[in-house]
């Protein structure tokens, strides 16, 4: 629903929260890839409206940022209902890859300024 929903009433993102500002569980980056889990967890408790969009838009890897975008909410706010959404068995998360930082070998510099020079 966003800011502002079909009727025209302003939903403040505390309301969509419960007042949390922190998420009680996971580790979330904004690229922190989300997956909904599939057959849904049998005896699982009603969410609010927001969750079943996050649940739909998570039907295939999505990252966190992405989510915010789609459902025009800050950031913030989708990691505590993510966090929900995490803890009741509903969705999977996958942290990003750590991304190395090797030093490119002599050799490969080398080529580089060779077909830079041929520019």
């Amino acid at each position: 629903m966003g800011a502002d929903d079909a009727e025209g009433r302003l939903v403040r993102p505390f309301t969509l929260t419960g007042g949390r500002t922190r998420p009680g569980r996971g580790e979330f980056t904004l690229i922190t890839t989300v997956t909904a889990v599939d057959p849904q967890p049998a005896g699982a408790v009603r969410m609010q409206p927001e969750h079943g969009r996050i649940l739909r838009l998570c039907a295939s890897p999505v990252a966190v940022v992405e989510l915010a975008a789609r459902l025009d909410l800050p950031v913030s706010v989708v990691v505590i209902l993510l966090s929900d959404l995490l803890e009741a068995g509903r969705v999977s998360v996958h942290p990003p890859h750590p991304v190395t930082r090797a030093t490119p070998s002599l050799q490969l510099l080398l080529k580089v300024r060779e077909g830079l020079d041929r520019l």
